[in-house]
């Protein structure tokens, strides 16, 4: 696509954007179960109106905009105050997850360098259902990963975790709850065994951080999995999620200041002047900053103890709804907003073509396969139409054989069980590098 030699007018520009986003998920018809959280129209407006107000000033100086300093260090008091994190919690607002993630490996193994020099090869363990960014994490910072196996209830085998951890181990971690299958980790007991072996202990609470708390507070019983652990040293919780404002913000925070020190990046000895930043990014949007300040102030604790309540209704009504339909089962017992569904009879990857045919977006996993929800408050209005079209497209792959399965079921399926799982990574990279390409 060559470089365009003259402007577009604001509406056609408008008409070329409808176009391109009608093939996009239905998301504000809350007919998909990941990538976007959303709360009401009203918080949404919030949050727009956030945005438009600091759309182009830059976090990257908090001298220049002191409004957006305030802000964020409102954000994290506020975000540590929900997770027990006392007067000492220090942290900072990050685009997302994986950068809150990255932050928290890398204060880690700067902690490592000051605290322990002899470990010269340093490694992490973190359980099979760690989000993949901890291993992003260790790849950009020269870190070996060591995983520990997870069980078919996807819930880490202790045993195994404690044994993988030896003199080089500098960073573990649990999640609170999972991604894949919306389990809790049992972050006491592991906080505990990195406690007694000197090591850095990290609670990814990204999907978690900003819904646990209410579900919590309502009387769901949730483990404790934050900064009331003892050895619970940094917590990732993303603000775009159950926060419910628009992408990206995330938070990385720390049982204090202390701890958080290693996260920074300060360079003195340049000729444009001292260059300091909190995290990867330097130049940072103020938009999400000011929307995630907006929206906490927006809804309060009982605004989101409403959308909580929700969430759990919606999750426990559809939850409900799968189990009594045969041949399907969820894994494990999750005791929160996100769930993973898997048959020992159906292809279940075919199920999910199906379901997406008919207009809705539900994720294909693997490892075993299944199909992730994460629920949103807004699904509590979409359960009967969504059985409607599941119980039709379950009936429909009923009858299906193997050779009549396509799409995205045949592609997943085939990742999944090819044996060599370096042949498997060499076809998804080439497959992404063409995706990326103007076509």
């Amino acid at each position: 696509m060559q470089f365009p030699e003259k402007g577009m007018s604001i509406d056609k520009l408008r008409g070329e954007l409808t176009t391109l986003k009608s093939n996009d998920m239905d998301w504000k018809g809350a007919r998909a179960f990941s990538m976007v959280f959303r709360a009401s129209e009203e918080v949404s407006k919030v949050v727009e109106m956030a945005l438009g107000t600091y759309v182009f000033e830059n976090g990257l100086s908090p001298f220049a905009f002191p409004s957006l300093l305030r802000m964020e260090t409102e954000v994290i008091s506020m975000t540590t105050d929900l997770l027990h994190g006392g007067a000492e919690a220090a942290g900072n607002m990050t685009s997302g997850g994986t950068e809150s993630i990255i932050m928290a490996v890398k204060a880690a193994r700067d902690y490592a360098r000051e605290k322990r020099p002899e470990v010269k090869a340093p490694e992490m363990v973190i359980p099979r259902s760690a989000h993949p960014a901890f291993n992003k994490a260790a790849y950009y910072l020269g870190i070996k990963v060591v995983i520990a196996p997870t069980s078919e209830a996807s819930v880490v085998d202790l045993d195994a975790y404690e044994k993988a951890f030896n003199s080089n181990t500098i960073f573990a971690m649990g999640s609170a709850f999972s991604y894949p299958h919306g389990m809790i980790d049992p972050i006491e007991k592991m906080a505990a065994v990195a406690a007694k072996k000197g090591v850095w202990f990290h609670v990814d609470s990204c999907v978690g951080g900003f819904i646990l708390p209410f579900i919590e507070k309502l009387g769901y019983p949730i483990p404790p999995f934050d900064f009331r652990v003892p050895g619970v040293m940094s917590m990732s919780a993303d603000v775009h999620k159950y926060g419910y404002i628009a992408k990206g913000a995330s938070t990385i925070t720390y049982r204090n200041g202390d701890l958080r020190k290693y996260q920074l990046f300060v360079y003195t000895d340049w000729n444009g002047g001292v260059y300091a930043t909190p995290a990867i990014s330097g130049a940072r949007s103020g938009g999400p900053v000011a929307a995630a300040w907006s929206v906490m102030k927006f809804l309060g604790r009982e605004g989101y103890m409403r959308l909580a309540k929700d969430a759990m209704e919606a999750t426990r009504l559809l939850m409900d709804g799968i189990k009594r339909i045969p041949g399907l089962y969820i894994v494990g017992d999750p005791p929160a907003t996100t769930f993973a569904v898997g048959s020992d009879t159906l292809n279940i990857y075919a199920l999910g073509d199906a379901m997406k045919a008919r207009g809705w977006n539900i994720d294909s996993q693997h490892m075993p396969p299944t199909l992730h929800f994460t629920v949103s408050p807004m699904h509590l209005k979409i359960i009967e139409p969504f059985f409607k079209d599941f119980t039709d497209a379950v009936k429909e792959v009923s009858k299906l054989k193997q050779e009549d399965v396509s799409g995205e079921a045949a592609v997943y399926g085939m990742i999944g069980s090819l044996p060599d799982r370096a042949q498997a990574k060499e076809m998804t990279t080439q497959y992404f590098n063409d995706l990326y390409r103007a076509k």
